[in-house]
């Protein structure tokens, strides 16, 4: 059951028109708030990180939380697209927009909303707020949703050490940041720990997420195109949409691409190329966001850091592609090393 009553948000349908100021790039002082604000009933919304729905990957996978969520629980939701250029306070105005209509949870996807989610949780302490992929917030009404990208990142690494013929292999990686730098220190370990001849070559798009390297399937594969030049037969690409540029020059060019976030294999968008996607070095972002609108439906909602792993299985290897699942000598390396990362036998770096 819902946390609160429908009278407690009777007075949030006034606040309606402060959505589309946050479309409009609206500043957190256009809205009005309040320190006793009170937790709504709608259910579950969610704001998008850079490249928006339609990435085949991050926000894609939230978007498909919130889908299960709304069908479950049967309630109404919202999701709201970024906007080009925007500020800290286009954010916590978009996020206080939500939580002044009534909506809980409210959650920002990506590391770029760590500030706007603590600026409007502090406003709206009796809404359950999320973060994906950030865990600074940390506040009594936050639940900072996390991952251990490395340990997946470790088995891409595998994959790709057990599946080149050029002992070569590319990452690469969209934007410069810690974050990022998860995935490429798991992949390079996974490969170096299966295949010490190989060369991992490595790549950024860009140095911040506002010059595109989450957006820019041109970038990823203009990118790729330059390690495949380089003898790279295998591309792993943490690059949110940009990622689809990587995928494109792999088939292109007939070596293989690793996806990443979800299950890029099944993507309609990039049906076309699934056959060049070996694998996808997944998290389940999606079962993030489910479980955190299910908890506030239950009255007990998640707060602090939230992580998903191996071994809780929201972190791993999709086996959609028939080549890759088919291939036991590579399922057998990846058997092993799930176990001994999971046992702790394998420490994975994250930087």
């Amino acid at each position: 059951m819902r946390r609160v009553s429908r009278i407690a948000v009777a007075g949030a349908a006034t606040a309606s028109l402060a959505l589309t100021l946050s479309a409009c790039g609206g500043t957190s002082t256009e809205a009005s708030s309040s320190s006793d604000a009170k937790g709504g009933d709608k259910g579950l919304a969610i704001a998008y990180d850079v490249g928006g729905k339609g990435d085949q990957s991050f926000n894609d996978a939230a978007f498909a939380g919130l889908e299960q969520a709304k069908k479950e629980f049967g309630y109404q939701t919202q999701d709201i697209e970024p906007t080009e250029g925007e500020t800290d306070a286009d954010k916590e105005q978009r996020l206080v927009s939500l939580a002044k209509q009534g909506y809980n949870p409210v959650i920002g996807v990506g590391y770029a909303y760590a500030t706007a989610v603590k600026e409007a949780a502090e406003q709206y302490p009796d809404t359950t707020f999320g973060i994906v992929d950030d865990s600074t917030v940390q506040l009594k009404n936050v639940a900072d949703l996390v991952f251990s990208e490395e340990q997946a990142s470790y088995l891409a690494g595998v994959a790709a050490a057990k599946s080149t013929k050029t002992n070569v292999v590319g990452f690469v990686g969209g934007v410069d940041i810690p974050l990022i730098h998860k995935f490429q220190a798991g992949f390079e370990q996974g490969v170096k720990d299966t295949n010490p001849k190989a060369k991992v070559l490595t790549q950024y798009l860009t140095q911040t997420a506002e010059e595109g390297g989450f957006s820019s399937p041109d970038k990823g594969k203009s990118a790729a195109e330059g390690q495949i030049e380089k003898k790279a037969d295998v591309v792993y690409a943490a690059a949110g949409l940009s990622g689809q540029g990587v995928i494109e020059a792999a088939a292109a060019n007939k070596v293989w691409a690793i996806g990443v976030d979800s299950d890029q294999y099944k993507q309609e968008a990039l049906a076309k190329y699934k056959d060049a996607i070996l694998t996808s070095a997944m998290k389940d972002v999606a079962k993030a966001v489910y479980n955190l609108a299910q908890s506030v439906e239950d009255g007990k909602p998640e707060t602090g850091i939230v992580r998903g792993d191996l071994k809780s299985g929201e972190v791993g290897l999709a086996g959609s592609n028939p080549t890759f699942k088919d291939d036991t000598k590579l399922q057998e390396a990846l058997e092993t090393a799930k176990e001994k990362i999971i046992s702790g036998e394998i420490k994975v770096k994250t930087s």
